[in-house]
């Protein structure tokens, strides 16, 4: 990319930032600037629709000043990009009540994060050829149902985000600009399928259903996975545990279709109001077609404090073990990762998120496969109107 045309596309990003906005339960930004909220209209009330938006961005350097891969999704260095523009409009379902209802919700995102978040032969074919960062992409279009049966199932069927795991794609959801290895390596980011959840009592709920493996539409069809799981929950709600699983036939990356499972635990407790601990192991194992398996596993342990209400600070810290080069594409190593961070929120619409990471590796996977370790230096901002 040309200077001019960088500099062209850093406006028109920077423009889109400050011009994006989300409806939310918190009070967005046209809500706090004219009062006004389009979801708490008569017309939006009455059809049980909320309509958002949200927009991230950020910059981030580094000591190779050169690329922070393989950290992805905020791989680019000494450049701002905008990372998300997500438009969403949902019709949540009512899970408390004893009737049948129905909803759903479709998301659609713009930004340098929509390559990341595309699924086999959907939304990667719209844009088919394109060489540039900036993207798009339709990460979630699913129909939900719930049904009054015992304490209530809820179904979810379409095109959604994964239950596996801690981190989240949508930036507003996760404490640091970055992302754990796991997350970006050893889970899958969608599903295309059904599943089924039900809450046994107010501790224990369970979670099944079928899914075209990882990250996938229409590529491989016959490529059906379980995926599912449990969780518990602490009566003072202060302590969970999270269990999912999924498991089935995915490509083995020379296009056969071979077994691939993998399983994430998560547990989180708060020792107080404002300290708050989680604790994730994910392991997985992916078979090739001469009945050879590959492995991979990560620990991470996340610590944060609310100082108060607008500020917060995390530590985390992170072994992802891809020796085998499963998931890491031939560069086979252990990854290790530590990062601190803060979120500041001045304004309930308005965070950054400064970070500075530290990797390292026992073989030389950055720079180009020139180094054994990097420092980043990051911030994001999140708008939410």
């Amino acid at each position: 990319m040309n200077k001019k045309m960088f500099f062209k596309r850093s406006l028109l990003s920077t423009a889109i930032l400050a011009a994006s906005f989300q409806a939310s339960a918190d009070a967005g930004m046209v809500e706090s600037l004219s009062d006004f909220n389009v979801n708490e209209t008569s017309f939006m009330k009455r059809a049980g629709l909320e309509v958002g938006l949200w927009a991230s961005g950020g910059v981030t350097g580094n000591s190779n000043g050169n690329t922070n891969a393989p950290v992805l999704f905020n791989d680019r260095v000494n450049e701002f990009t905008l990372d998300q523009l997500n438009f969403y409009i949902e019709r949540a379902v009512d899970t408390e009540g004893d009737s049948w209802d129905i909803g759903g919700r479709m998301d659609f995102m713009y930004g340098t994060d929509a390559r990341f978040t595309q699924a086999s032969g959907w939304d990667d074919k719209w844009n088919a050829g394109s060489s540039g960062y900036y993207d798009i992409a339709m990460p979630q279009l699913y129909v939900e149902v719930f049904a009054p049966i015992g304490n209530g199932i809820t179904a979810k069927l379409g095109h959604f985000y994964t239950s596996i795991g801690n981190e989240v794609v949508t930036a507003p959801d996760n404490f640091f600009y970055s992302h754990a290895y796991t997350m970006l390596y050893a889970e899958p980011f969608t599903h295309t399928g059904a599943t089924f959840s039900y809450d046994i009592d107010d501790n224990f709920s369970v979670n099944a259903g079928a899914v075209m493996g990882w990250d996938n539409m229409t590529d491989n069809p016959e490529a059906w996975s379980f995926l599912g799981g449990g969780s518990w929950t602490s009566d003072n709600q202060a302590s969970s545990v999270t269990v999912q699983l999924i498991s089935g036939d995915g490509d083995d990356g020379n296009g056969n279709l071979e077994n691939r499972t993998m399983y994430s635990l998560v547990a989180t407790h708060d020792f107080t109001d404002k300290l708050h601990y989680l604790f994730q192991h994910d392991f997985g194992t992916q078979e090739d077609v001469f009945g050879n398996g590959v492995n991979w596993f990560g620990v991470n342990q996340y610590v944060t404090y609310d100082i108060n209400d607008e500020l917060a600070i995390g530590v985390r810290a992170e072994w992802f073990n891809d020796v085998d080069s499963a998931r890491v594409s031939n560069m086979g190593a252990n990854y290790f990762a530590a990062s601190i961070g803060v979120n500041y929120s001045p304004l309930p619409w308005f965070k950054i998120r400064p970070e500075i990471r530290y990797d390292w590796a026992d073989e030389n996977v950055f720079n180009g496969g020139v180094d054994h370790d990097q420092v980043a230096i990051a911030m994001d901002m999140i708008l939410t109107f």
